[in-house]
């Protein structure tokens, strides 16, 4: 039977309490990369350990990349290892953005072969509005052997790919960033605004309520659905930015039974690298 892969805070703390598993912050500001740290030590759910979205779960940028390129093979077991986290041990990732950015840490899990995460439903104001203590400080975990990791290709596709497809080939590029980003009316991250021609956007606000909270399984099933009528879930290929927050848009679709769809990692910012790819503006 699969595993949950949303849980509400009184199941983290029964879960913890119970199992051996691994929690992790991904709390991660993109205006201020040292700030998640910050807010991390000085307060986090007891035993969590920090994950750095530069610094653990991407590679450094390159001229060709896009601003968040996927970790290797090697990087990412180190960073496991320093998690203390084993075979056999579950994962729960949280953050204080709906999981916009733990959902990256989630489905690099995958990715890599351990098919073990799941994430904290509200991050951390959750847990504190269920009554739960924090603590502070550093958590220094029992470091492990990092362990054999394979990254499985078929979750994800490239620029080259997606610049080769005919029209009507069988997939549907899903962009998660606001509808204004994927307009091109504003673009505060990149130096093109913008979006792949041929793409639709489902901006991952979608998959939440007003309080960060995800909506119920009925009402993100209904607003996926459509994107995935034509080719089925394994025809979406999700993208965003720089591969973070389109990783919320498979979360989400898995939670509601829809598996199978792709990643494209470099995302817009990738995208743009090459002048020669075309960019599309306004809506489709």
């Amino acid at each position: 039977m699969p595993q949950p892969i949303l849980h509400s805070a009184r199941e983290l703390f029964e879960l913890t309490a119970t199992s051996r598993c691994v929690v992790v912050d991904c709390r991660f500001s993109l205006d201020d990369t040292g700030a998640g740290r910050k807010q991390y030590l000085q307060a986090h759910i007891p035993g969590a350990v920090y994950a750095h979205l530069d610094d653990d779960l991407s590679s450094p940028v390159t001229p060709q990349s896009g601003r968040h390129p996927l970790p290797s093979v090697e990087n990412f077991a180190a960073f496991l290892g320093r998690c203390g986290w084993q075979p056999g041990m579950k994962m729960v990732v949280y953050d204080d953005a709906g999981g916009a950015i733990a959902a990256r840490l989630w489905w690099l899990m995958k990715y890599f072969g351990q098919d073990v995460a799941s994430m904290l439903d509200g991050g951390i104001s959750a847990w504190q509005s269920a009554g739960y203590e924090l603590e502070s400080g550093e958590v220094n975990a029992s470091a492990s052997q990092p362990v054999t990791l394979i990254a499985n290709s078929e979750m994800v596709i490239t620029a080259e790919e997606i610049a080769k497809r005919p029209e009507g080939n069988g997939i549907v590029l899903v962009d998660a960033r606001a509808h204004e980003r994927f307009t091109g009316q504003v673009e505060p991250l990149d130096s093109v605004a913008g979006h792949i021609p041929g793409s639709v956007n489902y901006p991952y606000s979608l998959n939440l309520d007003q309080k960060g909270m995800f909506l119920t399984p009925d009402r993100i099933r209904a607003g996926m659905l459509p994107l995935a009528n034509e080719h089925g879930a394994s025809g979406l290929v999700h993208m965003c930015g720089s591969g973070v927050t389109a990783c919320h848009n498979i979360f989400a679709a898995e939670m509601v039974g829809l598996s199978g769809s792709r990643l494209y990692a470099g995302s817009w910012s990738e995208w743009i690298r090459d002048n020669d790819r075309a960019v599309a503006t306004g809506v489709r």
